[in-house]
């Protein structure tokens, strides 16, 4: 997949000791967010099989399990989990709310500019969820789109990310673990930071921490697998960076649901691949291309 180049690029601005440790009058009041999309796409054969593929990830992404994530998304991030509401619904779907606070800090917090943590190994637990977690004035939320085309045998899965943060704790060590667990085709991320904080002295000031791309923020393992694209917008301190697989395997799209399996012929698989890219590439894009 070629990628064209993102026009206008902003480089960041260079400030002196801009990050130096500095003694804030109160509360940091900066709010930072890291929003992004995670697209997950296969081919199923038959209305069975996308049926199917409904029910395996209506199974596999349940309130239960995305519950599991944002514990440790929570542990990742440096917050306290107060109180975990649950809710699963019928014939599908799930709710899920998690009131946190930041831990009380005794040092200052690190926030480097690199990748944080990958998840321990898990069990495999699931189904289609909603999930929203409050951490104090800030909050992570978790919805999971489901969708099969009628006629195509495209089917794909969507899962939205929110984790907003205030005071001194960040949301991008978290990015690398939640990446890691729900394995992506198509990821458009977003970062920004809101706000201002003051020092003894006075002075405002608009950002913490140094960034200079999100990608500074994910393992190298990860971005091998992925054709990535930066637009930011430094002076505004927006973050933007869309990611696409590098390589398509048909093993890897095909869903079998049941134990029959029939490997496609070549012409059917050349077909079927088209299909499978032409969509990764309309997602990645946001439009729809030529057939």
């Amino acid at each position: 997949m070629t990628r064209g180049q993102p026009a206008a690029i902003q480089e960041p601005p260079v400030t002196a000791n801009r990050f130096r440790k500095l003694k804030l009058d109160g509360f940091n009041n900066l709010t930072k967010s890291l929003s992004f999309n995670l697209y997950d796409v296969c081919y199923a054969r038959s209305a069975q099989e996308r049926r199917d593929y409904l029910a395996y990830i209506d199974e596999e992404y349940n309130a239960e399990r995305l519950t599991q994530i944002l514990t440790e998304v929570t542990r990742i991030i440096g917050a306290n989990i107060l109180n975990i509401a649950r809710q699963d619904y019928d014939p599908q779907g799930a709710s899920v709310t998690i009131l946190i606070s930041e831990h009380p800090l005794d040092h200052e917090p690190e926030n480097p500019e690199k990748p944080g943590p990958l998840p321990k190994k898990e069990g495999k637990e699931g189904k289609d969820a909603n999930v929203v977690a409050h951490l104090d004035k800030s909050h992570i939320t978790v919805h999971t789109y489901p969708e099969a085309h009628p006629y195509n045998g495209i089917a794909t899965f969507r899962a939205d990310i929110d984790v907003s943060t205030c005071g001194k704790i960040s949301p991008l060590r978290a990015l690398n673990y939640l990446i890691h667990q729900l394995d992506a085709d198509v990821l458009s991320l977003d970062y920004r930071v809101r706000g201002f904080t003051r020092d003894i002295e006075g002075v405002k000031h608009y950002i913490d921490h140094s960034i200079t791309s999100i990608q500074n923020f994910i393992t190298r393992d990860i971005l091998h697998d992925y054709h990535a694209v930066d637009v930011n917008n430094y002076q505004e301190s927006i973050f933007h960076t869309k990611m696409s697989r590098k390589e398509l395997d048909l093993d890897h799209y095909m869903f079998h649901a049941g134990a029959k399996e029939r490997t496609p012929s070549k012409h059917e698989g050349d077909r079927i691949k088209k299909r499978i890219y032409q969509e990764i590439q309309e997602i990645f894009y946001s439009r729809n291309l030529d057939g």
